[in-house]
């Protein structure tokens, strides 16, 4: 299928972002006084978690940003290699634990690669719901946040009533609202029920016009459009610089999404289109994401049209536990349901890397596999950790009240960066 992109940005935005940031560039040199250094963080509203910016000021403009990440103290990745593949399912939820349904798939896919292991149709339409569902939350959320701290409010309400029934939505599927651990290797917990598909038809129908009513709030709003427009510019080589991904990258102008460029769960069966930015500012981050949500909305119609009938979990009798009515009643389906669970799935020996499109951006697991349940090494590219790492070279010129908005734009999430 042919990659389609889409660019949006309001029409006196495609001039250089640069020019705009000018008025706040100024040279360190001839800056007047003595600077003075300030802690932005950890526990400060506007830093989205545990986030700490040590700012140096001359007066109200930023001329060195230092961020300060680890204040969490995960150390998911050494639990991972001390615990059975699908153990570790759980851990998965509290990464980006805005989308945790989300990085449940991104895991199993990541697995599933070193197993050789193919889902059928059905189990791979699951999935991509599951993904579109956890994008659609994710970014309401962070449009709604980002909106409430540039000062509408009300969006964050519009947003977050819907976010709700997203939620409703996790819970029939999974049976939990928010750590869903809905995801196993080689498949899902359970088949959808049956009213889940008119209530997701429900739900898109009556999320449109809330995404249509932020618009209309936020797009043309002075307010909103002085307290991000040709603020927080990135432009394509920094963002290539600092390997940002997902709509941080897209923002600045570079069409790249895993779902078109490397495509898996069938995602190249379905229509859509990439949003991208002009300039790359905070204005074209809140576009490129309000735009996101429409495209989510349209996958998932088309899932619903399309969604194939059989088995939604991959065939191997050796790995995968027997039915559960079959283990309440037979012996040997007893012993080969206490072997999986206690050895796990018997992965082959080598190592893989698999990227999903999350809606931070590329959520990527490198696993090293010696053999048996248990990987040897695994590593995990978390798009926030990477995401914040430009904020040295960004923040520099602008004014201390621009820091909320462009941390805001940013939409990075600490549990996943202090993975």
């Amino acid at each position: 299928m042919q990659t389609t992109t889409k660019e949006f940005a309001a029409p006196d935005t495609a001039a250089k972002g640069a020019e705009g940031l000018e008025r706040y560039q100024v040279a360190t040199e001839d800056l007047a006084g003595e600077k003075m250094t300030i802690n932005m963080g950890p526990s400060h509203p506007a830093t989205h978690g545990v986030l700490r910016l040590i700012l140096e000021l001359d007066g109200e403009i930023i001329t060195k940003a230092t961020p300060e990440v680890g204040y969490l103290h995960r150390g998911d990745e050494k639990i991972a290699e001390n615990m059975q593949y699908n153990q570790f399912v759980p851990y998965t939820d509290r990464l980006d634990y805005l989308a945790p349904i989300a990085n449940n798939v991104a895991y199993a896919l990541a697995v599933e690669k070193l197993m050789g292991w193919e889902l059928p149709p059905r189990g791979k339409a699951i999935r991509v719901i599951c993904c579109e569902l956890a994008r659609l939350s994710a970014h309401l959320l962070g449009v709604g946040c980002f909106a409430m701290d540039c000062g509408a409010m009300t969006v964050f309400l519009y947003t977050f009533t819907e976010r709700e029934k997203i939620y409703n939505l996790v819970e029939l599927l999974s049976g939990a609202r928010f750590t869903t651990s809905y995801t196993r290797v080689g498949g899902q917990t359970r088949d959808l029920p049956e009213t889940f598909i008119p209530m997701l038809k429900r739900f898109l129908d009556e999320v449109v016009p809330a995404i249509d009513e932020v618009d209309k709030l936020l797009t043309h709003n002075k307010i909103f459009i002085d307290r991000t427009k040709d603020i927080g510019v990135i432009d394509k080589e920094t963002a290539l610089d600092y390997g940002l991904s997902g709509p941080n990258l897209r923002g600045s102008g570079i069409a790249h999404d895993l779902r078109k460029k490397h495509p898996y769960l069938d995602y190249e069966r379905y229509d859509f289109d990439i949003p991208i930015g002009s300039v790359g500012d905070c204005y074209d981050r809140y576009l490129v994401r309000l735009e996101e949500m429409r495209q989510s909305v349209a996958i998932l119609r088309q899932v619903i049209d399309k969604l194939p009938t059989g088995p939604i979990n991959y065939h191997d009798p050796k790995n995968l536990p027997p039915k559960k009515e079959d283990v309440l009643l037979k012996m040997e389906e007893l012993i080969h349901h206490f072997i999986v669970h206690t050895q796990g799935v018997n992965a082959p020996p080598g190592e893989i890397y698999f990227a999903a499109e999350n809606p931070k951006g590329e959520l990527g697991f490198y696993i090293n596999s010696k053999g048996g349940g248990v990987p040897h090494r695994l590593k995990i590219r978390s798009p926030s950790f990477v995401n914040l790492s430009v904020l040295p070279e960004l923040l520099p010129g602008h004014m201390m009240s621009d820091v909320v908005s462009i941390l805001g734009s940013l939409d990075f999430v600490m549990g996943e960066s202090d993975r």
